[in-house]
């Protein structure tokens, strides 16, 4: 093909050229992929990237985000301009995170324990720190700051010619004023481009289409949920006292009293503002095609109570004039976290789009998503950024409200367990209403509202928010006490409840899953399905309901992501997979008098002999056909029903009813995740894609005799383990217990991280998930955690700190359970 000729195949077509779409291109050449094709309607960076401020922090409580930051800043600070030649223009002036209340500290302080499980350079300072470093902010009422010295800032066009270059010299080819018109799939699965010079065909395309992601995903009958909501930055005057400066001033953000960021900005003052009333969309149906590096007239009005105290803040900056206002678009998902990943329903669709942080966040993430593309998996976990995190429910109406929701926040404490309300609720059960009469505070889950907890004894019925114990703490331990010595129920309708069938369910089935599938009907299996790299997908509990007919159930969040795998591994017709989800509800009982309780409303037999532990039966309840399991992610007695929608009120009220002689009590998911840790049992956090089934410390639940996806590249680490998750006990200070991302020290040295923490109210403990080395993750090793950013004595555990030989949930009689 000449050189200069339209091309008409492609292995991977980007539609985008900004910060995502260059990064992504440059990642993809780098992980072996050349025949790569980046479009772009106008010039590379001319849509929100162009406008961006270009910081980039340390300053995070997410350790996936960290890692990608503390890539990002490698590459900003040398490494790109060395391998293309291409100036970045990176300015390492560090930063500062500025705390006023108590509140503001303690976020601060656990950022500091995560920042150090990273391998940060990172210090709480005082006051007089940031005076020497920072002359001209005025710090009246500070209480501390956060110091990360190796943050900066970046010219983002500079960036993104520097991606595009690197990509260029790598072999992908780069179109600038290309604008694609569609995108299709063929019957045969390869994905046409049509475009304003032609039609490339494809294997993989991807939206990295920014502001105008939404619109492109519609041409593929895609629902991608993101807003753009506008953001504004001021540009001062020269100001006279930075002149003689010899070194750059850190950046402060300022959450509090700006609600954002002010910097130095070469011989001026930026001032960047995230207004926590009244935020403005803008093309909430459609971004016109025609837009190229479009600003909107600034409005002073809804910035100015943070603008006016950012003067305040700056007084060199009170006596200036305003030379440039930038007031731009960015893209907002409803929970502000990027689309990274497979697009929902279709194959080698890929999202790359949705970045609210593009020069923060793109390059770490982009590199993530070219792994995953090239290999099966990326290298941090990718949950929080999956497209498939959202489902048929993220309609347009509800996205504008969550976007605005966002945006509001992004100068908020986040504060742990953090409950989003806009919007809410969207999809109830049965039981919502009668739930939330009695106290309970709900939680949203794949867009299902999830009780929490139950309010008692005059708390009020809202979310207490707080890195250290509070009042939640006494009402989730009284929960668990309810389920430990008696017996509770849960609303668990949540759950992605999956039908598969048909001659060929099995062999999909058996093909997908680590474990031996269950054999008869009635039978339970609990297993992991592995990607082609041998990492995790998910953890899905099987049924067996009959011949060819089996049931799935997993956590609320892997619905989209279950029902791709197995599309995309179904090689015949023969198998038909459904939805009950939102057709079926589910409900755990749950304790020592759980038998007591079914009994009282079911004439089924319900002894060790005639319902066995880890099998299932149809029983009656209310008159009502149920599915009963017999299992429990409490670790006690206990028993799942799932069923019908229209059954469920009248199975809740008679097992309510019946237990009310055996003391039954509600419980929520907050009860449930500590009673799962006593018991030792994994969850999300701990099964991830950057896992395999042996570092995860699953292999009893791995069938070696059979074959599976992924098996050899799952097993293949096992000999060299990179880490190994293990289980801890930590000292209890009575005041904070973590709340996961903390580092963990082998005689000072970092060792791995938390992925789960809780205090276990039975086992009087705090207990922990963590990937550590492997020379940490032995029985018995006395270790540290920083929680809060303070050492905590903690020891590798080598069983359950409940009932570590798993006898409650097997025992036949009341007698044997009190014994």
């Amino acid at each position: 093909m000449p050189e200069n000729a339209f091309p008409s195949h492609a292995r991977v077509v980007i539609v985008g050229g900004g910060v995502m779409g260059c990064g992504l291109a440059y990642h993809l050449a780098h992980e072996g992929w050349r025949d790569v094709v980046l479009l772009e309607k106008a010039e590379l960076t001319s849509g929100s990237t162009w406008h961006a401020a270009g910081q980039i922090t340390q300053s995070t409580s997410s350790f996936g985000l960290g890692k990608c930051v503390d890539y990002n800043i490698g590459l900003y600070s040398g490494g790109l301009e060395r391998e293309t030649g291409q100036a970045v223009t990176w300015h390492g002036c560090g930063s500062f995170r500025l705390a006023y209340t108590e509140d503001e500290m303690d976020w601060l302080r656990h950022t500091l324990s995560v920042g150090r499980s990273l391998g940060f350079n990172i210090k709480l300072v005082g006051r007089d720190r940031v005076a020497a470093l920072h002359p001209f902010y005025n710090l009246e009422g500070v209480l501390g700051a956060l110091h990360t010295p190796d943050d900066g800032h970046v010219d983002p066009t500079n960036v993104t010619m520097a991606l595009a270059a690197g990509a260029r010299q790598l072999g992908v080819r780069i179109i600038r004023r290309c604008r694609a018109t569609n995108i299709t799939q063929d019957p045969g699965g390869a994905w046409r481009v049509d475009t304003e010079q032609g039609t490339i065909r494809c294997e993989h395309v991807v939206n990295a289409g920014g502001t105008y992601a939404r619109q492109m995903g519609e041409w593929s009958g895609l629902q991608l949920p993101m807003t753009s909501m506008t953001h504004h930055y001021f540009v001062t005057e020269p100001v006279p006292e930075f002149e003689n400066l010899d070194r750059e001033l850190p950046v402060i953000r300022d959450d509090k009293k700006v609600s954002g960021y002010i910097r130095k900005e070469q011989q001026r003052g930026l001032i960047g503002i995230y207004e926590k009333e009244n935020p403005n969309t803008v093309w909430e149906d459609h971004c016109p095609w025609e837009a190229e590096n479009e600003l909107f007239d600034p409005d002073y009005d809804r910035v100015m109570p943070w603008l006016a105290e950012s003067l305040n803040r700056m007084p060199i900056f009170a006596d200036l004039g305003i030379a440039r206002e930038v007031h731009g678009a960015i893209s907002h998902p409803p929970d502000g976290n990027p689309l990274i990943g497979p697009a929902p329903g279709v194959r080698n669709y890929w999202c790359c789009c949705g970045t609210q942080i593009g020069i923060g966040w793109g390059p770490g993430l982009t590199r993530e998503l070219a792994r995953w593309m090239v290999h099966g998996a990326a290298d941090i976990s990718m949950r929080d950024y999956d497209p498939r995190r959202f489902g048929s429910y993220a309609q347009k109406p509800w996205q504008v409200i969550k976007a605005k929701e966002d945006y509001c926040l992004r100068h908020e404490v986040p504060f742990p367990h953090f409950n989003r309300l806009a919007g809410r609720p969207i999809k109830s059960s049965p039981l919502y209403e009668v739930l939330k009469g009695k106290g309970a505070v709900h939680e949203e889950v794949y867009g299902f509202e999830r009780p929490r907890w139950f309010a008692k004894r005059g708390l009020a019925q809202q979310d207490h928010y707080s890195f250290r114990r509070n009042e939640l703490h006494e009402i989730v331990g009284e929960e668990v006490k309810a389920v430990r010595e008696r017996a509770g129920i849960m609303d668990v309708t949540a759950f992605t409840k999956l039908r598969v069938e048909g001659v060929g369910a099995h062999a999909l089935l058996d093909h997908l899953t680590a474990n031996r599938m269950p054999q008869k009907a009635g039978a339970i299996t609990l297993t992991h399905m592995v990607n082609r790299r041998g990492r995790i997908e998910l953890e899905t509990t099987i049924l067996k309901m009959g011949e060819g007919v089996y049931y799935l159930v997993c956590a609320a969040f892997f619905e989209q992501r279950l029902r791709d795998h197995l599309a995309q591994h179904r090689e015949k017709e023969d198998v038909t997979v459904t939805s009950l989800s939102s057709e079926w509800s589910a409900l755990s009982l749950n304790g020592p008098r759980a038998r007591d309780v079914l009994a009282g409303c079911t004439d089924a037999p319900l002894d060790n002999h005639r319902f066995r532990w880890l099998s299932a039966q149809q029983i009656s309840i209310a008159g009502h056909d149920v599915w009963a399991l017999r299992m429990s992610y409490a670790g006690e007695l206990g028993w799942e029903f799932h069923m019908p929608n229209a059954a469920c009120l009248e199975v809740y009220n008679a097992l309510w009813s019946a237990g009310q002689a055996f003391g039954l009590a509600d419980y929520g998911s907050f009860a449930m995740n500590v009673m799962r840790m006593e018991k030792g049992f994994k969850g999300a956090a701990e099964l991830t894609n950057e896992v395999t089934l042996a570092e995860a410390d699953v292999m009893r639940f791995v069938a070696l005799d059979k074959a599976f996806l992924g098996k050899a590249q799952s097993l293949a680490e096992s000999p060299a383990l990179r880490w190994l998750c293990s289980y801890l006990e930590i000292e209890p200070d009575g005041v904070n217990d973590g709340h996961g991302g903390e580092a963990v020290l082998l005689n000072g040295e970092l060792a791995g991280s938390i992925t789960s923490i809780v205090y276990g109210h039975t086992a009087r403990k705090i207990l922990a998930f963590a990937y550590l080395k492997p020379e940490a993750a032995v029985s018995g090793t006395h270790l540290d955690v920083l929680i809060a950013g303070q050492p905590r004595a903690a020891k590798v555990l080598g069983a359950p700190a409940y009932d570590p030989d798993t006898l409650n949930p097997r025992k036949d009689t009341l007698a044997e359970l009190i014994e």
